[in-house]
């Protein structure tokens, strides 16, 4: 691929099926946008039905050989890849720049680091997986791992590589073959990993992708009775469609789906020393992170002192060209996405918020970036009822809200008012009472007095309508395995 620089465009891309990079059957072409300035990226195979049946006859093709290898050989695979992506990792950063419009600093951090680290840390922690041998009755039961077969992987387009790794890794260490979804907003580095598979020489169909629309590619992919299982990362109204297609045709599923997450300051929470991490998790990525703290929950006593030092570490936030090092927000995916998040900020004047930092695009404009980028600047809505749309809904942008509380309880109550359970936090001088207060929060994954600490040997995932399922660790290894027992009488 030749790497883009500025309006340079890259040359059109291809599946990846069977080893091979071929156009869609049709012939169809989509084109992909840079949304920090409009202009035309590439282009991408508007693919359909048939090229995912293609890319699943090569994926259960491949299905034989590559489940006779053994672990240790697959270990050796994730490595080889990792080495090679490490190799590519300003490539990565910049692509990733490229398509989402995030910070170029954001996206070496978090994107290109976190998608090497993803497949060494399958790669080493597959070297502790337990012998699973219980004794009793007089017999001897040994649980056994097996792949699932073909598996069909479906990723969104904030972390486009980050979690598209977080899949691949996993499933192919168990010994199963794939076919992948990418997003159709962001599919560079997708098919970066399919030119590493190819410069590696990676058995033939082991590992297949198919650009295209969520509901030619992504549905045909779920509905395919040859693929056995489904990870889906995605907006929890697609994560529905999912479910109800693969659930009557008992496919494994796991959906990692969409948040409304809390961010609780209880009354001895340490404002000087927290205020850059609240700031980090509320608008990471343009808070387009499924973890991000979109509801800021603050106790009565300390929360005029926070609104003013919170609004001022705000505005200072640096939003400007993604390709330049200095920024530290840049532009959100589209300019359509850019039209939601900014009618949310619209309901929640309308709904009675009052707007403390920044606004719409057109309330704040941008003079010195480009007017077809999609560009918002950090907003905070205060005096909305915790019940609201505003407060309740997931925007899934650079969109925050403040609430108060008088007591625990009442905070509690506060948390649980959504649909959604994915993450949170909680914010205070100890450490115990923390502790104790998250284990009250409806919620999958809490962290106190931190944000977004990932040790990735734990479950990752949420309740009510943030998913099912966990992924990460063992997690990860059992839902892209069939655990069989065997049971030998002594």
């Amino acid at each position: 691929m030749e790497l883009p620089n500025g309006g340079v465009n890259v040359q059109p891309l291809r599946n990846f099926i069977n080893g091979v990079f071929v156009p869609a059957v049709s012939g169809s072409l989509m084109d992909t946008t840079n949304p920090a300035t409009g202009e035309v990226i590439t282009q991408l195979p508007l693919s359909k039905a048939e090229d995912v049946a293609l890319a699943t006859q090569a994926a259960c093709n491949a299905l034989p050989g590559w489940k006779s290898t053994t672990l240790e050989e697959r270990i050796e695979w994730l490595e080889k890849i990792a080495d090679v992506l490490e190799e590519k990792s300003e490539d990565i950063a910049r692509l990733e720049t490229l398509d989402t419009g995030k910070p170029i600093s954001l996206s070496r951090r978090v994107d290109a680091y976190r998608s090497v680290a993803n497949f060494r840390f399958f790669a080493e922690h597959a070297t502790e997986l337990p012998n699973l041998q219980y004794e009793a009755n007089g017999a001897v039961n040994h649980v056994h791992r097996s792949p699932v077969g073909c598996v069909g992987l479906i990723t969104p387009w904030n972390l486009p590589l980050y979690l598209l790794s977080w899949k691949v890794a996993p499933a192919l260490l168990m010994g199963n073959t794939i076919v992948a979804k990418p997003s159709e907003m962001t599919p560079l580095t997708a098919n970066l990993l399919a030119e590493t598979m190819a410069e590696l020489g990676l058995p033939h169909g082991v590992f297949n992708l198919v650009h295209g629309l969520g509901p030619d590619v992504g549905q045909a992919i779920v509905e395919h009775p040859d693929i056995q299982a489904i990870s889906f990362t995605g907006g929890t109204a697609t994560g529905r469609i999912v479910a109800a297609t693969a659930a009557p045709m008992f496919k494994k599923l796991s959906l990692e789906l969409g948040g409304k997450n809390a961010t609780v300051l209880l009354d001895d929470a340490p404002l000087d020393s927290i205020m850059d991490d609240l700031v980090r998790a509320s608008f990471t990525n343009s808070g387009q992170v499924c973890l991000a703290g979109s509801r800021i929950l603050v106790h009565n006593a300390i929360y005029d002192e926070f609104e003013q030092r919170f609004v001022e570490a705000v505005n200072a936030l640096v939003v400007g060209d993604p390709q330049d090092e200095q920024t530290q927000m840049g532009a959100v995916i589209s300019r359509d996405h850019q039209s939601k998040v900014e009618s949310y900020i619209t309901l929640g004047l309308e709904e009675g918020g009052r707007v403390i930092a920044g606004g719409t695009s057109a309330q704040v404009p941008f003079p010195n970036l480009p007017s077809q980028g999609a560009f918002i600047r950090p907003t905070v809505i205060a005096g909305l009822p915790i019940s609201c749309r505003t407060a309740t809904e997931e925007i899934f942008g650079p969109v925050v809200t403040l609430h108060r509380f008088n007591d625990e309880d009442e905070a509690v109550a506060m948390v649980n008012a959504t649909d959604y359970g994915l993450a949170g936090s909680v914010w205070t001088a100890s450490a115990n009472r923390g502790h104790a207060f998250a284990q009250r929060m409806d919620s999958g994954i809490v962290w106190v007095n931190t944000w977004l600490n990932r040790d990735l040997r734990t479950p990752f995932g949420g309740v009510k309508q943030s998913g099912v399922g966990r992924e990460g660790g063992l997690w990860s290894m059992n839902f892209f395995s069939e655990l069989t027992n065997v049971c030998v009488q002594r």
